[in-house]
């Protein structure tokens, strides 16, 4: 051997030793944090193909407009004042914004002191409000701030997410998640795990009741407009449920429509006979891969924490169905994500966000089934 040329041991070491560096990184990644333990899902309910619609616009961008409040980031949900004509959303800041439908021009109004996401109208004009950090709010017209409820059963509530009012002033919401914060909301998704509940609040006796629990995050509300159920979203399982509240099955749950094109968000009612539900992410081969593994939801969850996760929401926009919840129609865009509301105002459909700094404003002319209404 000539020691002036040694042997080039690179490859043999780097066999040697890339198995060990193999195992210690892969113990690390999988003890770094017990408390995260993604959990199967129940596959037989989620696996098959979405729902399709009738009528479906691919190019949502095409006929919309990206309203940009100045200093609002997540505008998450948006409620209607139909005698002001004014536009309510919440942001990131706490506060809650008033838009006029005419001009779009925003302006503060009231600062929750949290973080708002889903808003609806009281039935003396007050706006109920879905605050993540504080709970069930209500906020009077001269603005002030009322704490309704923040706990229900002795667990306080962690992301207070969507609300509807029910003739009788009942207020129906959901806490999506009662292990996860807002911020870490992405990590309850993956973790995969029915840590929502969908509650009620009597405004005469103070009362907060828990109607149903595991939920695998518990999201947008409406009240059927008979008066008869309460639809609830449940995002991680693509579908949304029915819960009765009067009559012979008061008390009971049913499907209202399973397989969704996407996660939904938020649910609204325009009063001509649709509900407009929001798909903030819509179905894809690498999320219908993920929810089938918890280990690669771990590994993503691993990620999602060391802010590394790759962009994989897409397809995003409003699925809208009858009251029956067949589907009507479908409007979303390749290129957007993280629509999480639909309200629609007219001949326009305002979706808000949790995380982009506008509201989408969608001309619906001539593109809805059934026609539409002036504002």
């Amino acid at each position: 051997m000539n020691p002036a040329n040694p042997p080039n041991r690179g490859p043999l070491l780097l066999t040697l030793i890339f198995p060990l560096l193999l195992s210690v990184l892969a113990a690390a990644f999988l003890y770094q944090d017990a408390s995260f333990a993604p959990a199967p899902l129940p596959m037989d309910a989620i696996a098959g193909p979405p729902v399709a619609a009738p009528v479906v616009l691919g190019e949502m961008r095409n006929s919309s407009e990206f309203v940009h409040l100045e200093g609002c980031l997540g505008p998450e949900d948006v409620a209607y004042d139909h005698g002001e004509k004014v536009i309510y959303t919440g942001c990131e800041d706490g506060w809650i914004r008033k838009v006029r439908v005419e001009d779009l021009v925003p302006e503060k109004w009231v600062n929750t002191g949290g973080r708002p996401l889903g808003l609806v109208f009281g039935l003396h004009g007050e706006v109920i409000v879905a605050d993540t950090l504080l709970g069930l709010l209500s906020v009077t017209k001269d603005g002030q701030v009322e704490v309704l409820t923040d706990e229900a059963e002795g667990v306080k509530f962690k992301l207070t997410d969507a609300a509807d009012v029910a003739a009788d002033g009942t207020i129906y919401f959901t806490d999506a998640t009662h292990k996860y914060s807002l911020r870490d909301s992405t990590l309850d998704l993956l973790e995969g795990r029915p840590n929502g509940r969908f509650l009620s609040y009597d405004p005469v006796t103070k009362e907060t009741k828990v109607l149903v629990r595991d939920i695998y995050f518990a999201n947008g509300v409406v009240v059927s407009p008979d008066q008869e159920f309460v639809v609830y979203c449940e995002t991680v399982m693509n579908r949304c449920k029915k819960y009765y509240i009067k009559g012979e099955k008061e008390g009971t749950v049913e499907n209202f429509i399973d397989h969704l094109p996407g996660m939904p968000d938020n649910i609204r009612y325009d009063g001509e006979g649709h509900y407009w539900i929001a798909i903030p992410v819509g179905r894809s081969a690498a999320w219908d891969l993920a929810l089938g593994s918890p280990f690669l939801r771990r590994i993503l969850g691993f990620l999602e924490k060391h802010s590394l996760r790759p962009k994989i929401e897409s397809d995003s926009g409003v699925f809208v169905v009858d009251l029956k919840g067949n589907p009507v129609a479908h409007y979303y865009d390749p290129s957007f994500s993280m629509i999480s509301s639909g309200t629609k105002i007219g001949n326009q459909v305002y979706c808000g966000s949790p995380t982009n700094p506008y509201i989408v404003c969608m001309n619906l002319t001539g593109i809805l089934p059934g026609g539409s209404s002036s504002v």
